[in-house]
């Protein structure tokens, strides 16, 4: 390790500042966009709970795009999700559409080829976000490369965010892989996304363009060195997400769990089915990577300007956090809204649908405390949301769901959606973005989803008649069975958690 550690981050290139431009008139996503949303500062929006509807709103934006695509993601796979998406934004730019694509460079092992190939095309720019210098066939070999500079790559972008000639824009939870997207055959996440038209895409695309032209965020040439020539490089790109096994269409039910069609259909008829309010967008700012302590990046962090709004509820909280480590502060903060009878519920992920068991640890050792002052606390089932066809997380031979869905609904008319955990890496690690609608309309269409989930497909956990021990509670068609111990899981997991938990810092989680 230490030999490779010897590595450092290149210069950054002279590259040029480019902004947004204004949606063209004549443009049919920004005509429609307009049409559907006439008073000024107003919103429209539609939750996409669906996988496949949620994809297939990306294509079809992509695919209808006439002036430009502005792309912003922690990770984008090189599997059959990723290449059938930069397949068509491939092609939009063919069509001479500008593309502006940033991607965290955690996960783009693998996958160098792939991003530096799509930059070789015009009207194409690929830039990584807070890059590693070297070791890039792996994790691991990155993070080895980089020992003397952990502080620094231990902060990722964890944005998501899509947006379509100026004027339409996808956001929410859901990075671009097969797993997103219901087409991982061992497990999938129950996500959310939300589409958008109106007045928050315009601070949407102000966000994209301080993160595209931030210190932090490097033309890929910069990082990834190529012998090849730009028609070689787009000769291999096509060769990839054109050969072999390819996805080139999305199959989707005719309506999702909320009864909404398919964008692509409304797109096409030139009418938007949709919700309209007010709706505000906010970012961390991309220098938070850098800061030179925990405190001066949550001093950045957006997270308290969310949690305030939660902590000011007047009746009613729910939740939704896939990782969920509360602290001692957000234990406190959950405390006092119970003591002015305001109802918190919340919905997480147990041992065996969390993908990360050291966050599990961190956060288990919270439970007792808010269940003793009255908070509903549901742990989604691994299992039993694969059977629930309305969610439809289940691909072929897939064994396991999990929650990835990062929700909040406060007094029924203030939601939340975004890329944001109620975690302290969300608070002082990575960037986030996330969006604040005022909607009685949305904010009902959340909690429907986020009650089908709890009533179908969660366990709700309760403190035993002993005082001391947990269970979980799930219902059936014939009533209530309770559990004793973690439900869905062997002995090497709860093993496995057991033994991360003390390796972990709880402020890493």
């Amino acid at each position: 390790m230490l030999l490779c550690a010897c590595g450092a981050l290149p210069p950054r290139s002279d590259a040029p500042v480019s902004l947004a431009e204004q949606p063209p008139r004549d443009s049919p996503l920004a005509r429609l966009a307009a049409e559907s949303v006439t008073t000024p500062g107003l919103s429209g929006f539609r939750l996409m709970p669906h996988a496949a509807h949620s994809f297939d709103a990306r294509v079809q934006l992509t695919r209808r795009a006439e002036n430009s695509l502005d792309i912003q993601y922690y990770f984008i796979a090189n599997d059959l999700t990723g290449r059938m998406l930069l397949r068509n934004v491939r092609d939009a730019a063919k069509r001479g559409v500008r593309v502006r694509l940033l991607v965290d460079d955690l996960y783009t092992s693998g996958a160098d080829a792939m991003f530096i190939g799509l930059a070789a095309f015009p009207n194409v720019e690929v830039r990584l976000f807070n890059p590693f210098c070297c070791g890039r066939e792996g994790l691991v070999s990155k993070f080895a490369a980089s020992i003397f500079d952990f502080r620094r790559v231990n902060h990722r972008m964890h944005n998501k965010l899509f947006i379509a000639d100026g004027a339409m824009a996808v956001a929410g939870g859901r990075n671009i892989a097969d797993e997103y997207f219901i087409r991982s055959m061992s497990a999938n996440f129950v996500d959310m996304d939300a589409f958008f038209v109106g007045g928050v895409v315009t601070r949407l695309e102000a966000i994209f363009d301080t993160y595209w032209n931030s210190p932090q965020a490097y033309p890929i040439s910069d990082i990834v060195p190529t012998d090849l020539t730009a028609a070689q490089l787009r000769e291999s790109f096509d060769r990839l997400v054109e050969e072999g096994d390819q996805m080139m269409e999305v199959r989707m039910p005719p309506r999702d769990i909320l009864g909404y069609g398919s964008i692509a259909d409304e797109l096409a008829d030139g009418h938007l089915n949709l919700q309209r309010g007010m709706a505000m967008a906010f970012a961390d700012a991309p220098g938070k990577v850098m800061a030179s302590s925990r405190e001066e990046a949550s001093r950045m962090s957006v997270t308290m300007n969310v949690f305030d709004l939660v902590k000011a509820a007047r009746n009613e909280v729910a939740l939704s956090s896939p990782y969920f480590v509360p602290g001692s502060m957000g234990v406190q903060a959950f405390t006092d809204l119970r003591s002015r009878d305001v109802k918190v519920t919340i919905l997480t992920n147990s041992l065996a649908s969390n993908d990360e068991p050291s966050v599990h640890a961190g956060y288990a050792q919270y439970r007792p405390q808010l269940l003793r002052v009255g908070v509903d606390l549901y742990e989604l089932s691994a299992t039993r949301v694969v059977h629930d066809k309305r969610f439809d997380v289940s691909a072929p031979g897939a064994s396991r769901g999990r929650l990835h869905a990062k929700t909040a609904v406060i007094d029924r008319s203030i939601v939340f959606i975004g890329s944001m955990n109620l975690d302290p890496r969300s608070d002082s690690i990575n960037t986030e973005l996330g969006i604040i609608v005022k909607s009685p309309e949305l904010g009902g269409e959340v909690l429907h989803v986020i009650d089908e989930t709890l009533r179908r497909n969660a366990y709700r956990l309760q403190i035993g008649a002993d005082g001391k021990n947990l269970e979980w509670v799930a219902m059936e068609d014939s009533g209530a069975v309770i559990l004793h111990e973690e439900p869905d899981t062997s002995f090497l997991l709860k093993l496995r958690s057991m033994l991360l938990s003390p390796l972990v810092s709880e402020q890493e989680l």
